[in-house]
């Protein structure tokens, strides 16, 4: 299919989901779940845990049931759309320098992440809230949690290296089915690099075949998203129903500093899309605002990237072969409210164990964090994984994990709709960088 009637295509299909509403849709369901949450939690004893429960995990089904289908396509959609957007750049000059700038932009981004967390933990102290040697009296008569109690070894210089090789797809077949999503990006990279190297009549049909698959993805995608107020009002009402009121307020000083960490960097966004990518803030925002959603009630960035795709491409307008390239890209390294969380978390649970974090653990936190958010997938729930890792180099027990695990759910929504609007900021923003536009014998027809 032709480059401009796939485009044309994705633009239709943004239109009509926005002229139905969803946004508004989504924030229905997300209201009534968290109002059906509350209702059958244990804040209101209305129904059993137990009851509670079951009836959470089949009110949840149908949001489990969008998370799978939009999995579904996310691997393909990503090969498909970092070659395209590879092939529509007018070489490889280009390319190296398109890809140096948009790494360099996130991990410049990144690194600025969790020196805001880092301020904003030290600037509220959240940890002095707690009562640390109560908390530390409950966790040493209790099992640690499974999931975080296994503490990884973080690699040293030595093992440098082999981390470095095993970054590199052995099998394009194998990534492919593994999910990695680094791996993919760096398989598609290789290939689209390859095809545009190759002459024209040569390349364009496995482009034409890749044109093909991105629309069938784009079809899959907008089919998926009708159901889209249904997923979250479920996923919602059982987090809601697991967590309870009580639980949210028992850590409400260490929520309400982590939503102000994520909220300034959400603000340094913005102020980069309006100084540098030249965009009205209202309009930017308004033009976001149904990616946000759905990135806040699926908490994962991956699950989202062909609904961001589609925003960055037919409703910013973004050049497709910087939209092709750094939303692929984004999703996979560019975590930046996955950063100010960690920055936040780490600092919370120092306070409350009162492990004094000097200038050379500050800095050892800074990096670590910082390659922990660029290394983490999209997807729910691994923030809270990779910060068990960050916690046991700085000498923080890993075990203090229980105390913010019950709230982490929440939290990972608000940092996933940062996430995101970093991925979208970025792409206005390198596009300010990227000249002019693609040849046209070169670009992909």
């Amino acid at each position: 299919m032709p480059l401009a009637r796939s485009l044309i295509l994705l633009k239709d299909q943004t239109r009509e989901l926005l002229r139905e509403r969803l946004w508004l849709q989504v924030l229905i369901g997300m209201a009534l779940g968290i109002g059906l949450g509350i209702l059958i939690g244990p804040t209101s004893q209305i129904v059993s845990p137990k009851t509670a429960a079951l009836i959470g995990n089949w009110v949840a089904l149908p949001g489990q049931l969008f998370l799978v289908s939009i999995q579904f396509v996310v691997v393909p959609l990503i090969v498909a759309s970092v070659i395209r957007g590879i092939c529509a750049g007018q070489g490889s000059d280009n390319i190296g320098r398109l890809g140096g700038i948009t790494v360099a932009f996130f991990v410049a981004t990144t690194v600025v992440a969790v020196l805001i967390g880092i301020g904003v933990a030290l600037a509220i102290q959240p940890g002095s809230f707690i009562d640390g040697m109560s908390v530390q009296n409950a966790l040493q008569s209790g099992s640690p949690p499974g999931a975080v109690g296994n503490n990884t070894a973080v690699p040293g210089v030595a093992d440098l290296p082999g981390v470095i090789v095993n970054l590199f797809p052995k099998d394009p077949l194998t990534t492919f089915v593994s999910g990695n999503m680094l791996q993919i990006v760096i398989t598609a990279t290789i290939f689209g690099i390859a095809l545009l190297m190759m002459p024209t009549d040569q390349s364009k049909p496995l482009l034409d075949l890749l044109a093909s698959l991105q629309a069938a993805c784009m079809i899959i995608v907008k089919w998926v998203l009708r159901f889209a107020p249904f997923a979250v009002f479920g996923l919602l009402a059982q987090i809601t129903a697991r967590v309870g009121l009580t639980t949210l307020i028992g850590t409400g000083v260490y929520v309400l500093a982590v939503a102000a960490a994520l909220a300034i960097l959400f603000l340094l966004y913005t102020l980069l899309a309006v100084g540098i990518g030249r965009r009205s803030p209202r309009r930017f925002l308004s033009e976001i605002r149904e990616v946000l959603l759905l990135a806040f009630s699926t908490s994962s960035s991956a699950a989202v990237m062909p609904l961001t795709l589609s925003t960055a491409e037919t409703t910013l307008n973004v050049k497709p072969f910087v939209a092709r390239f750094v939303i692929p890209l984004g999703t996979t390294i560019n975590m930046g409210g996955t950063a100010v969380y960690q920055g936040v978390a780490t600092l919370f649970l120092a306070q409350v164990f009162g492990v004094e974090i000097g200038l050379s653990g500050m800095l050892l936190l800074i990096v670590m964090a910082t390659g922990a958010a660029i290394g983490s997938p999209g997807t729910p729930g691994v923030g809270i994984v990779i910060l068990a890792t960050i916690l046991g180099t700085v000498g923080v027990p890993p075990t203090g994990i229980a105390i913010i695990l019950g709230v982490d759910r929440i939290l990972d929504m608000l940092r996933t709709v940062v996430n995101v609007t970093g991925d979208l900021t970025a792409c206005v923003v390198i596009e300010r960088f990227t000249g002019r536009e693609p040849a046209e014998g070169k670009a992909v027809t």
